[in-house]
Order: structure tokens, then sequence, then C-alpha cells
């Protein structure tokens, strides 16, 4: 098998900047092949830094295969098209990471839901509805070769109150969809998970530190790099019980500890669930 044929194929949605594109260095780092998808084309789109070809450009320096694809996560046929490009040019999906999510600006902002933009519901179909989309084109490409993972990036806010009702009723969905997807998925050996992040080091976050220092003062000091999470989607997919895992909801900061993962910044991300509250699993009832 040639190099190429041996190394991981992965996608990761939503990675011109953020979570998303943590995960897709942090694969690289690994030597994955990673496509990775945005809107965000061109310095100066978007009002924070990062586009889909400069997320690509560092996974090459990495020692990966970068791939930027430019889609539309609300475009249904956006999304297809990415698909049918990696069974083209790949034959085959080994990772997707569902990412991608519409983050209104005044997600953060104290107030009511009904004080806020009606925008902001938009998280349910970039953020839910796409994370669906994506795996419903993923799984054939994983089925044929009965391997592969689907991973959801999720939060704490999935069960805590996190930025109101919209972004808390996105995390629990993914959630769900992990729970779901598993049941589905496990006669064909290919694993679904969340992943619960902690607070991160991102564009979005260092720039909201940055104006307010005393916001979230007491999660800065122990946010964890974009890359964090990318680094225990690999781990979870180079395990050879990785099935055991497929349809649980996962804290991040549980599994690094689990595999013996240390962040790239050399600290050890706690896990939030004493202060936040831990996952729920699901049911083993099935009702087909």
């Amino acid at each position: 098998m040639t190099n190429q044929e041996q190394s991981v194929v992965a996608v990761v949605t939503g990675a011109s900047r953020g979570a998303g594109k943590g995960i897709a260095l942090a694969l690289a780092a690994k030597g994955a092949t990673v496509y990775v998808t945005g809107r965000t084309l061109r310095e100066g789109d978007a009002d924070l830094p990062g586009t889909i070809y400069a997320t690509a450009k560092e996974i090459d320096a990495l020692g990966g295969k970068g791939i930027a694809v430019a889609c539309d996560h609300a475009v249904d046929s956006d999304v297809r098209a990415l698909f049918d490009r990696v069974r083209q040019e790949q034959g085959r999906l080994d990772i997707l990471v569902n990412n991608a999510a519409f983050l209104h600006d005044r997600l953060i902002e104290p107030g009511g839901f009904w004080e806020k933009p009606m925008e902001l519901v938009d998280i349910l179909d970039v953020g839910l509805r796409s994370a669906y989309v994506a795996s419903h084109y993923a799984a054939p490409l994983m089925i044929n070769r009965r391997k592969g993972l689907i991973a959801f990036t999720s939060s704490f806010g999935a069960s805590c109150y996190m930025h109101g009702p919209a972004y808390g009723a996105q995390k629990a969905g993914v959630d769900k969809f992990a729970k779901d997807m598993a049941v589905d998925l496990r006669p064909y050996d290919v694993a679904a998970v969340s992943i619960w992040m902690g607070p991160l080091q991102t564009e979005r976050t260092m720039r909201v530190w940055e104006r307010e220092p005393g916001k979230y003062g007491d999660f800065a000091p122990l946010a964890e790099t974009p890359q964090f999470t990318g680094m225990v989607i690999d781990a979870l997919y180079q395990d050879p019980r990785l099935m055991e895992k497929s349809g649980l909801v996962l804290v991040g900061a549980e599994v690094a500890e689990e595999y013996g993962i240390v962040d790239i910044n050399g600290k050890q991300p706690p896990s939030h669930r004493p202060l936040l509250g831990g996952p729920t699993q699901a049911h083993p009832a099935i009702v087909e």
C-alpha cells in the first residue's frame, strides 16, 4: 500500500478557524488527509481571521494533506458534492468531525432569548440539521469498509444552561445523534460519539477575553487548545476497542486522561464535570 492509502482520510466541517481548524491540524500532525470545509475563502470575508485555504496550507506544513472545500452547510447539495468528491478522490472516509455551527455574535450577551436576534436559532440549521446531513452522506463511505468514526463536537451546554436555549438544544441534539446513529451503525463496525469540549482558546473566545477580561475568568487559564479535541479524536479512532465507546457522550478531558494525552501547551485540561455536570448516556432499550 502507498503512504496515501495508509493515511487516515478525514472530513472536518467548519474548519476555517476555531475548534474545527484545531482538530484538522491535530489530525494532520498524525499524517492524515483532511478535507476542511467552510465558507470563508478570503481574509476579510469574516470578522475573525482564518480561511479554509489557510487551514489547508497549515495541514500540509504539519505533514498531512490539506484539501480545502468551499461548502455552505446550509445547502444540502453542497454537502452531497463534498462527499461525492471524497468518494471519487479517496474511495473511502475514516473520520467525519461534525463541527460546523452558526454562532451569532450576540450569543454570549446577557438577556433572555426573546431579547436577542431571532437569528440565534439558525444554529439548529447549521449545527444540528447540517450534522445529520453530513453524517447521512458520510456513513456509506464508512460502511463499505466496515470501519469509521463519526464525531460530534459538543459541550457542557448540552446539560447546564449555557448561552441560551438554542445553543443548548443544538448541543443536546448532536449528543442524541451520536447515541442513535451508533445503534444504526453498530452492525457495520462504524462508531459514533459526541465529545464535550471545555472552554477553548479560539479566535472568538480570545477576542471576548481581550474585550472583557473578567468574563469567564475562572475558565480562561484552564482553556483547551483547539488541537486538543483533535488529539482525542485521533486516539479514539486508533483504539482497537473503539466500538465499546460508540454511542457514548464523552468528556474530552476525561478521555484524554484515559489515553495519556496532554495538550500541546503541556497542560492537562481538567474535566468540568464537578462544576457543570456530566452527560447522560442512552438507555439500552431500542424501539424499532
